[in-house]
């Protein structure tokens, strides 16, 4: 089934080109200085979002849901525990039944891979008004993260041709450094990613000519103008860990105070959350003077502003087809 909306569905940065992925972030940096001067956009006054969460988040859906509030919308807000999949309703018939009350935009997450593209099916089958954002789909893609984290990178950086990004971590399990990989080659920046075999296999490497994979961190930190961290996550891990312990991998992957000290100046340090600190980063970096931790949260703000807008067919892309 092709996808009539697929223009306005945001189901993953691979589909996206450029020239639309620098529209997006033009439009996210005029929401943002709009609200720090007291300027509220209400594009979206009168309609609804309804965020879909089959896994836990904060940073994610609390976000969607204040964007969706700045722009005027009304957010509704359904936990998968609590909703009728608890008692055996399909993610294609919860779906169509929530496509049937018309909301203007559902944002989802779910652990399967491929599953907002299923959703963003099931709503086009009930209605024609109503788009998909996805919010994480299993560990294949999470756009809007990697649309907040190259906002963020380019306040620092502008253009990112020819800039050096280093990834650090679960690079293998990760739907943030899947779309990061995507976005960051479409805009001619060069990425390190770095950890052990088991979680940066070679494969990886086939995902584009601007991916280099380097073995050790501190050489990929001395390269890097920005240092993206990112968790173990143990909860998509077939089996044990495999390193020796926790402790094990902070010693040799960790970002601790030394490794930062190792940073070309000006580079600073990311984290699409949650942290484990201690362990792929230490709170004395992660709360440091070269951390923007806090403000890629901040700007996830208004890059979901400017994707629901996207989805809404409102803002710069009022007048496309409904």
């Amino acid at each position: 089934m092709r996808l009539i909306h697929a223009d306005r569905h945001l189901l993953g940065i691979e589909d996206l080109k450029a020239e639309e992925i620098h529209k997006i972030l033009n439009r996210a940096r005029e929401l943002r200085a709009a609200n720090t001067a007291g300027k509220g956009e209400h594009s979206l006054a009168g309609r609804t979002l309804i965020t879909l969460f089959y896994e836990a988040s904060t940073r994610t859906r609390a976000s969607f849901e204040v964007a969706a509030q700045r722009l005027g919308a009304q957010a509704v807000s359904i936990a998968s525990a609590s909703s009728s999949v608890s008692k055996g309703e399909s993610l294609w018939d919860t779906g169509r039944t929530l496509a049937a009350m018309e909301p203007a935009v559902i944002v989802c997450r779910h652990a399967s891979a491929g599953s907002t593209l299923l959703l963003a099916r099931a709503v086009e089958s009930v209605t024609k008004v109503t788009a998909v954002v996805n919010a994480g789909d299993g560990a294949h893609e999470h756009p809007t993260q990697a649309l907040l984290d190259t906002l963020t990178l380019t306040d620092r950086l502008g253009d990112l041709a020819g800039r050096t990004i280093a990834i650090v971590g679960d690079i293998e399990h990760s739907r943030v450094a899947r779309s990061n990989l995507f976005v960051l080659g479409k805009l001619g920046a060069r990425v390190l990613i770095a950890g052990p075999r088991s979680l940066v296999p070679a494969a990886l490497a086939t995902l584009g000519n601007h991916v280099e994979i380097v073995r050790d961190i501190d050489a990929a930190i001395e390269r890097a103008d920005a240092i993206m961290m990112l968790r173990v996550q143990l909860e998509r891990l077939a089996g044990p860990p495999p390193f020796s312990s926790l402790g094990d991998y902070a010693r040799t992957y960790g970002l601790n105070q030394a490794r930062a000290a190792r940073m070309k100046p000006n580079a600073f340090v990311m984290h699409p959350g949650p942290m484990n600190r201690g362990i792929e980063i230490e709170p004395e970096v992660a709360d440091g003077p070269t951390s923007v931790v806090a403000h890629q949260v901040t700007n996830g703000i208004a890059a979901r502003m400017a994707v629901l807008e996207r989805a809404s067919a409102v803002g710069p892309w009022a007048g496309a087809s409904r």
